[in-house]
């Protein structure tokens, strides 16, 4: 069961925890393909990317594909030629070697060392949700009282949002995610835009030795307000839906799928082995930000030519028997392989170790608070949340 009144993308497309089979047909096991009507290129054709070492070759090439590109305007009879606008902000939306000096910058604030100083507040953060869980049911729906409640709080920690102010500011800030009723989203991303602007006014002000006042101090006027705007906008808008997703699917999978659940339950040391196969089968992210071709470049045995866009699949590359055996079985104790759920290149994921983090704390409390942790509806009847930047279901009810 999903949850789409309209048809989602082709390349979005998905059948329980697999890439669809209609989308296995469309591109039929060639590694790039060329498409219609898919997002990211004003309703002209994309070239579509499946196969595993092309993703990486196109995710892994910053010279020869652009980010921001998308932004600029055509000008000029056949519409090739552009005018890039001014960067937006976000990360995301940059080329090196902007791309590179924001980076550079961010990295230490994203080291395994000092996200975990988040972990006390992301376990008390998570344990209050199970509480409450727990008080509700059983049953209860996992995602409303579990999956969805947990990533926010964590990110308003990271980026210093006071907790007085947290339950108002993700209201917000899932407005604007919404996928539905554009004038609210654009209300609802003003006001989130608007508090993210008095929050970095503070932290100028009075740096804390939180996320935004650890830039401030170190770096003053290095970073705009504007950079910084952007860089809280694309850690909420990256982490909410991949996060969540990430729990309530992987939640699914390992009920569905009791032998994997009992071996993990057996061998709780091997957690982190069995995220990174979590990880690498859901691929939550549907793609990454599609590229636009600078020059003329082979990919796949294709020519992509010049202003051409290119969206890459991150379920299809990491379901590519060119990456691991038997990719469409989950075996949590696969050996862990170079998968691209996290991107690749200058682009990968900033907030990888932080999320790996949140997901090894929220998985461990869940298996230990709920050891007969079952569905309580049949598996079919489950829906999926399919039209979102991230893949993963929209209730999950279960019992214990």
């Amino acid at each position: 069961m999903a949850d789409d009144t309209q048809s989602p993308p082709v390349h979005i497309r998905r059948t329980g925890f697999d890439p669809a089979d209609e989308l296995r047909r469309l591109t039929a096991g060639r590694p790039v393909t060329r498409i219609d009507g898919d997002p990211g290129a004003d309703g002209r054709p994309v070239w579509l990317v499946t196969g595993y070492h092309e993703v990486r070759q196109v995710l892994g090439d910053h010279v020869r594909f652009s980010t921001r590109r998308r932004f600029g305007t055509r000008t000029g009879a056949s519409g090739d030629d552009w005018r890039p606008d001014e960067a937006i902000g976000q990360l995301m939306d940059y080329d090196p070697p902007e791309h590179t000096r924001l980076r550079k910058m961010l990295t230490a604030e994203f080291t395994q060392r000092r996200t975990r100083r988040l972990e006390p507040r992301i376990q008390a953060i998570v344990h209050e949700r199970l509480d409450a869980m727990e008080r509700v049911g059983p049953p209860a729906d996992l995602v409303r009282h579990f999956a969805d409640p947990v990533p926010g709080p964590v990110l308003c920690e990271l980026i210093g949002v006071p907790r007085d102010d947290q339950a108002d500011f993700l209201r917000r800030c899932h407005a604007h995610l919404a996928t539905a009723g554009r004038q609210e989203r654009a209300a609802a991303g003003t006001a989130f835009t608007r508090y993210l602007s008095a929050l970095i006014t503070r932290a100028r002000k009075n740096p804390d030795d939180g996320f935004l006042g650890m830039l401030v101090r170190d770096y003053g006027d290095e970073f705009t307000d504007k950079e910084l705007r952007g860089i809280c906008v694309l850690l909420m808008l990256a982490g909410l839906d991949n996060i969540s997703g990430m729990i309530g699917l992987g939640t699914l999978a390992l009920l569905q799928h009791p032998d994997q659940l009992e071996r993990l339950r057996a061998e709780p040391a091997e957690l982190d082995r069995a995220l990174d196969e979590l990880l690498r089968y859901l691929s939550v992210p549907h793609a990454p930000t599609p590229r636009t071709a600078l020059e003329d470049v082979t990919v796949g045995g294709q020519l992509v030519r010049a202003g051409e866009t290119v969206v890459c699949s991150i379920p299809l590359a990491n379901r590519d028997p060119a990456l691991t055996e038997e990719p469409d079985r989950l075996d949590l104790a696969r050996d862990p392989v170079a998968h691209v759920a996290f991107g690749h290149g200058v682009h990968h994921c900033l907030g990888a170790a932080l999320a790996r983090l949140e997901l090894r704390i929220a998985f461990t409390a869940l298996l230990d608070r709920f050891p007969r942790l079952r569905l309580d509806i049949p598996a079919q009847d489950v829906p999926f949340r399919v039209l979102s930047t991230a893949y993963g279901v929209l209730r999950l009810p279960v019992t214990w």
